[in-house]
């Protein structure tokens, strides 16, 4: 007979002790447990050198990320984002400019005077944000030097949810596809601009020339959809102006 202490009851003086018989299921289930546990325990001793590298593995990945977001990512970040002003600038320029408008832009793409452009930043800091926002200046800078196939490159590597930079990303494939001819793809490309974000800045724009664009296709159901959409929500806009006309052509 083997003996175990009950549980759930302590006795003043000494621990109650109950018989169980050593062939009973209740017996099994306890030497069950012992021998796993000893199993468990011996597998532990074993394997503990294995366990502890586990364990400091993971924590180095921790540290490492944490070291690497706050002493390296965090500069990078900074140092892009002020290399990203001056290519900026020469942008702004060249969109003022009447005559010296493509030299500036080019200087936009490529820097001068030992700084970076928008492409030496997107080679430079990949990863960062200024990166990220170089890929959207870059593609519109090919977009007003009329270079359209690298327009589209960039601004299809742009990300952003932001309401205006997205929308105004896929609006300018749009644009640069409507230049190549390629008038079905510049429709979709419209029709992910206005799908982006709905705002008083680029839906109207969108909307209008999504509208001309399927005019232009034969499209007019779709066209008097876009056009309806201006005159009903953005009445205020630059877009609504003459609408009436558009509408007209589309119903006919």
């Amino acid at each position: 007979m083997a003996t175990y202490k009950k549980r759930g009851f302590k006795p003043k003086n000494k621990v109650e002790e109950v018989s169980i018989d050593e062939n009973s299921t209740t017996a099994e289930v306890f030497n069950t447990l012992d021998e796993s546990a000893s199993k468990t325990e011996a597998w532990v001793q074993k394997n503990q050198n294995f366990i502890l590298g586990a364990i400091g593995v993971i924590a180095i990945g921790v540290l490492g990320y944490l070291g690497y977001n706050e002493f390296i990512q965090k500069p990078k970040e900074a140092t892009a984002a002020n290399e990203l002003f001056y290519p900026q600038q020469y942008f702004d320029q060249a969109l003022n400019s009447t005559t010296a408008k493509d030299s500036l832009l080019t200087l936009a793409l490529n820097g001068a005077e030992g700084k970076y452009g928008f492409l030496d930043i997107i080679q430079e800091y990949k990863g960062t944000k200024a990166a990220n926002l170089a890929k959207y200046s870059a593609g519109m800078t090919y977009l007003n030097l009329q270079q359209y196939d690298e327009a589209i490159t960039q601004l299809e590597d742009f990300s952003s949810d932001d309401a205006v930079l997205g929308a105004m990303a896929k609006g300018g494939i749009g644009d640069a596809f409507s230049q190549l001819n390629q008038q079905n793809d510049a429709l979709d490309y419209y029709e992910r601009a206005i799908a982006h974000s709905d705002n008083e800045y680029t839906t109207p724009r969108f909307l209008y020339k999504a509208g001309v664009l399927a005019l232009n296709l034969d499209q007019k159901e779709k066209a008097l959809g876009f056009f309806e959409r201006i005159k009903n929500d953005y009445e205020g806009a630059q877009e609504a102006n003459g609408i009436d006309v558009l509408i007209g052509l589309a119903q006919n």
